[in-house]
């Protein structure tokens, strides 16, 4: 896809860490106008060599394009390059489309400082690895103005993938990829922890793998049935009740203390079961546990077994 002759093909690129230079790179692919400039010189040469302007300053870089694109590590980096006097009103009248990952109430307050100083703001979220920019198997999630999003989607286009506005509420964005964080993050921490509890058994890690590509395969109709059960309130647990997840979890952290292999993780989770249970919920089905943990730490935790 080629979009250099629209009015809206030219974009800056702040940040240029593997993330940023796969989207630089992205928008040359696509036959963007494409202006880039890092923290830390040095970063950009590949990108010049493929027709990237290289800027000497943010400043100069964000006058440089109607649409300015940053991706950095935190809004902390956010901060520290846009939030500068030159910076700042340089971007007035343009548009800052921010796809660093932090926190919801980071964005909503981006967006009031964005609003405060003339610039239109657009939040998102990158939900793929760099290897997949500019391809179809890239994922992007935005929130903000639907009309500056509508403006901006040919040139958000050429990032290839799917782009989906969640909704004006800015913070919508950085919440789902907080929430997909978690869902990664966590599995990935148990996966972690099953492989060195296997290897504590003498079970090999390539042993294991294909039985927990099993589990995993499972997981998808657990996710919508658990997400269903939630939305109803309902939460049934005649084929597992959580008396029965909770005997399970404390053999799982028996066996890894055991072996001197800590269990944070998992004993962190049967907390949250026994908490229920202590609640008179042992009937029912994990997928209650989400509406304890929206309880908070308030209500007593029967103690864990050892």
């Amino acid at each position: 896809m080629h979009i250099r002759n629209s009015a809206k093909s030219a974009v800056t690129v702040l940040g240029l860490g593997p993330m940023g230079r796969s989207l630089a790179g992205a928008f040359l692919d696509a036959g963007v106008r494409t202006t880039v400039w890092n923290r830390t010189p040095g970063k950009d040469h590949e990108l010049v060599a493929r027709g990237a302007v290289s800027a000497s300053s943010a400043e100069e870089a964000v006058r440089a394009s109607g649409t300015t694109v940053i991706c950095v590590v935190d809004y902390d980096a956010v901060d520290s390059v846009l939030r500068h006097g030159a910076v700042t009103e340089g971007l007035r009248g343009r548009t800052v489309v921010n796809l660093s990952a932090d926190t919801p109430v980071r964005a909503r307050r981006t967006a009031g400082w964005a609003a405060a100083h003339g610039i239109r703001y657009l939040d998102g979220a990158i939900m793929t690895p760099t290897t997949t920019i500019g391809t179809p198997a890239a994922v992007f999630l935005h929130s903000g103005p639907a009309e500056l999003y509508q403006e901006h989607k040919p040139v958000l286009d050429a990032l290839g993938g799917t782009h989906t506005h969640l909704g004006e509420e800015i913070g919508r964005a950085a919440a789902y990829d907080i929430a997909l964080l978690d869902t990664f993050w966590t599995a990935m921490a148990g996966y972690a922890h099953a492989l060195a509890v296997a290897r504590a058994e003498g079970v090999g890690a390539r042993e294991l793998a294909p039985f927990a590509q099993g589990i995993a395969a499972i997981l998808p109709g657990i996710f919508e049935q658990v997400a269903e059960d939630v939305e109803k309130g309902s939460f049934p647990g005649e084929g597992n009740p959580l008396t029965s997840a909770v005997s399970s979890m404390a053999h799982v952290v028996q066996t890894s203390e055991a072996h001197g292999i800590e269990a944070g993780v998992m004993r962190a989770a049967e907390g949250t079961a026994r908490r229920s249970v202590g609640l008179g919920h042992g009937a029912d089905g994990f997928s209650r546990t989400v509406e304890i943990l929206e309880r908070g730490t308030a209500s007593s935790t029967p103690p864990l077994r050892g």
